[in-house]
């Protein structure tokens, strides 16, 4: 006879996700390490009661936005190149609607994340309950059905036996490295509360293989032929780069074969800065030498990247007329994107297998003498000038960063997120250490940046964690820094006040607009613009009201000793910067596609769209 174990959903839900473990290259993973929630009707007397009194070893971490602690979460998730995870829970209505934003974000970035929200009573007895959403012309659909555009998989389980079904699929996707992303388990109040026999066998320890998957035969020969037509190949190293924990592998095959490598946000740090063949950033944030090789690329070939309009430059960045592309992926979809040879393939084995078929060819990339170290040189030197970069009146936000990246240890990881900071971060910081630079760029999601610091400092508390962000952003969403003083879980918030959304002031203004709605100014009475003064914030004082330790910073000298005294401080530090707005770094060579009006009443504007027209006529159409 069948061994059965009488437990609630909820009791059996987190019992289930206490024995999942993930297996790559003969290294065992628990992958979940425990709960992000905060508690409200819909899931404190279910997974709440769970989670007080049979949570098995996962940790319970106490949320203070549902949006933060879910960016929390899938930040962990990132630093540990999708091994391990946090789960999150909320309450029905508001709360769960709440990790919508995080939710985009983290499938946008191909990041595992487990949500769990509660939902409306099943049995629909005591409906409407309190923030029920009603639908009069479908009552099954609830505000979690919301979540189903921003997941990869979705389930209700509106009977307790349906949870093995839906737990099982729900690691399936957690854990596939090609379809990995958000998976929501709605999860109705009473169901959770709901007891069933569950066979034993639920809850043997599961090991799931993350699986390497190989080139095609085929494939790879196609590849190889399609490398050995080409004389100037680049490389585009994405994110997949370093959740296929090919970095070495990378520069393997750059080095052997004599190829220059690019990078996107997500690729940052595969090769350190300093190696001969890194030529940067590319695209839209990409600095000299990354955008000039694109141009004259014959061939990309992409690592585990998906293409973005800013890695491209809105399909701009490659002109030269024969150039073709090679998609290295493990997701098919995006290895078959710009018209490209797919090669689906998990990065390491397809790198591994590419350099033994070339080796074979004797095959080399024929750049000219210098070339690839000309162009690098003058970009290093472009760097060097940015961070050196005085400024009458205040500080410059690249001399700010200069500071900072010269003055932090090597091994430090910088969290980011959105505004002008990533183009400057991609463009002028230096990696030197692998996982060291932690950008969201997938969605830019502004708010993500302190959330995602505390999710990246508990990831690796070994390491000292920067948030790098601005004072809009920072505005939009701090609450997890409390939690990280909560769990005793120190990082320090770098925030630069330019006393707005200058990084949008200034997309407007090179568009033809004169700056409308995006810095942080006193409505003036006679005209009804924000034409005032700036709002004078105090974000240290914020700081310390909220317990942590906080400086204020004007000048290059001071950021410095603030730095090293935020260093020696055992909790969570803020430094309030003040920089000079408009002093980031702008173009390089590379073009954005944001849609300028045709029709304007303003010369500038009408002249912005005649210049979008001409770089149209330039992009490749795929």
């Amino acid at each position: 006879m069948m061994s059965t174990i009488r437990l609630t959903m909820a009791q059996a839900l987190l019992k289930f996700l206490d024995n999942q473990y993930v297996s790559l290259d003969g290294t065992e993973t628990k992958f979940v390490a425990g709960v992000m929630g905060i508690f409200g009707h819909g899931n404190v007397t279910g997974i709440g009661e769970a989670l007080e009194r049979s949570a098995g070893s996962l940790v319970y971490v106490q949320g203070k936005s549902e949006q933060g602690m879910t960016h929390a979460a899938a930040a962990y998730a990132k630093q540990k190149n999708r091994r391990q995870i946090y789960a999150c829970t909320t309450s029905i209505g508001p709360g769960a609607l709440n990790m919508i934003t995080a939710a985009g974000t983290a499938n946008v970035n191909r990041i595992p994340l487990l949500l769990l929200p509660g939902d409306n009573f099943a049995s629909r007895q005591p409906d409407p309950v309190l923030q029920q959403l009603e639908v009069g012309s479908d009552y099954t659909v609830s505000a979690t059905d919301c979540f189903k555009p921003v997941s990869k998989y979705w389930d209700r389980i509106v009977r307790p036996e349906q949870l093995m079904s839906a737990a099982l699929n729900a690691m399936r996707v957690l854990t596939d490295p090609a379809e990995t992303g958000t998976v929501t388990l709605a999860l109705p109040q009473d169901v959770q509360a709901e007891a069933y026999d569950y066979p034993e066998s639920f809850f043997a320890k599961r090991v799931h293989d993350i699986e390497r998957r190989s080139p095609a035969a085929s494939s790879l020969h196609r590849a190889v032929e399609l490398i050995r037509s080409k004389k100037r190949p680049l490389i585009i190293a994405g994110g997949g780069v370093h959740y296929s924990e090919a970095t070495e592998q990378l520069k393997a095959f750059a080095e052997r074969f004599g190829i220059p490598v690019a990078e996107t946000q997500a690729g940052k740090g595969a090769l350190a800065w300093n190696h001969p063949l890194n030529v940067g950033g590319i695209g839209v944030t990409g600095g000299l030498a990354a955008n000039r090789l694109a141009k004259s690329a014959d061939l990309i070939i992409g690592v585990g990247t998906r293409y973005s309009d800013f890695t491209t430059a809105s399909k701009s960045a490659f002109m030269h007329p024969e150039a073709q592309f090679l998609n290295i992926n493990a997701n098919s979809m995006d290895s078959a994107k710009l018209e490209g040879t797919a090669l689906a393939s998990d990065a390491k084995e397809a790198l591994l297998a590419l350099i033994k078929e070339l080796s074979a060819t004797g095959y080399s990339g024929e750049y000219s003498e210098g070339e690839i170290t000309g162009l690098k040189s003058e970009w290093d030197g472009e760097v060097d000038r940015l961070y050196a970069l005085e400024w009458d009146g205040g500080l410059a936000q690249t001399r700010a960063l200069g500071v900072i990246n010269e003055t932090i240890d090597a091994r430090s990881v910088i969290v980011a997120a959105a505004g002008s900071l990533p183009g400057d971060l991609q463009r002028l910081w230096r990696v030197s250490d692998t996982k060291g630079y932690h950008m969201e760029y997938g969605f830019s999601c502004m708010g993500y940046e302190v959330s995602g610091a505390f999710g990246a400092a508990l990831a690796e508390p070994d390491r000292d964690v920067y948030a790098i962000v601005g004072d809009g952003s920072y505005l939009m969403l701090h609450s997890e820094l409390v939690t990280s003083l909560q769990e005793r879980t120190k990082f320090t918030v770098l925030l630069f006040d330019n006393h707005g959304f200058q990084c949008i002031h200034n997309l407007q203004r090179g568009n033809g607009s004169d700056g409308f709605g995006n810095e942080f100014r006193y409505r003036e009475a006679d005209t009804g613009t924000y034409s005032g003064d700036t709002l004078p914030i105090d974000f240290a004082a914020h700081a310390r009201s909220l317990g942590a330790a906080a400086y204020k910073v004007g000048t290059a000298e001071e950021l410095r000793l603030a730095l090293l005294k935020a260093k020696e401080e055992t909790r969570t530090t803020l430094i309030e910067i003040s920089v000079v707005p408009g002093t980031n770094t702008d173009g390089y060579e590379s073009w954005w596609n944001v849609g300028v009006p045709a029709v304007s009443s303003s010369e500038k504007v009408t002249q912005a769209h005649a210049e979008m027209q001409k770089q149209l006529s330039k992009a490749k159409a795929y």
